[in-house]
């Protein structure tokens, strides 16, 4: 699959990359992509809900009445479930809801995640950005001339940049990620996925090594 490379103004530099279609052009296998964002957003549940029990709630431990000759039923004491302000029969507790998820399994769903974004022609590549200092202005004009019409981009750099992240952090409709932290919920979650000149080339290079 063949990408011009453009500038930070949205001009085609006359450069293009050749990203690999073992990554970029796969059969998409929809049922990777659905358990890798499912992990993704079960483990960002914290998992804190918890309701008491009736050892935990507030209240006397006395027997309410003696157990026989009243002609009433059985009662212990007030944190009985049963009453108003007892404890909660089997209520939430708090759990972890991560899972564990194959690498070969993730590894599927985000190139398969790619290869759509690549069939429908989501896919930019830019020269790298240089940024002396943070500044969000600059950073959105750059990714006004790249994404046209669609607001929800990531850009994907090659290592980190702290005036790019610095710049970026503000802005809702974006995120910018390292390419070693790009899962398949952030793909799909972006209508255009922005790589760096630099990050591109890693794909073709990390294949080279593989098929090496």
């Amino acid at each position: 699959m063949q990408v011009d490379v453009l500038n930070t103004k949205g001009v085609s530099t006359g450069r293009s990359i050749n990203l690999p279609d073992e990554i970029f052009n796969i059969t998409p296998n929809d049922h990777c992509i659905y358990l890798s964002v499912k992990q993704y957003l079960a483990a960002q549940r914290q998992g804190t809900h918890k309701t008491k029990t009736r050892a935990e709630v507030k209240g006397s431990s006395k027997k309410l009445h003696k157990q026989k000759g009243t002609g009433g039923s059985r009662k212990g004491n007030i944190r009985n479930p049963l009453y108003k302000g007892g404890g909660a029969v089997n209520g939430p507790l708090p759990h972890l809801y991560s899972f564990k998820l194959n690498k070969k399994v993730k590894d599927i769903a985000k190139m398969s995640a790619l290869s759509y974004k690549a069939r429908e022609n989501k896919i930019v590549i830019v020269e790298d950005i240089n940024m002396d200092a943070p500044k969000t202005s600059d950073y959105t004009a750059i990714l006004d001339a790249l994404r046209g019409q669609d607001r929800k981009t990531i850009m994907v750099l090659s290592e980190r940049n702290d005036n790019v992240y610095l710049s970026s952090r503000n802005l809702c409709d974006t995120k910018t990620v390292v390419l070693s932290d790009l899962n398949t919920y952030d793909i799909t979650h972006a209508n255009k996925v922005i790589f760096t000149e630099s990050t591109a080339k890693l794909f073709t290079e990390e294949l080279e090594v593989v098929e090496g």
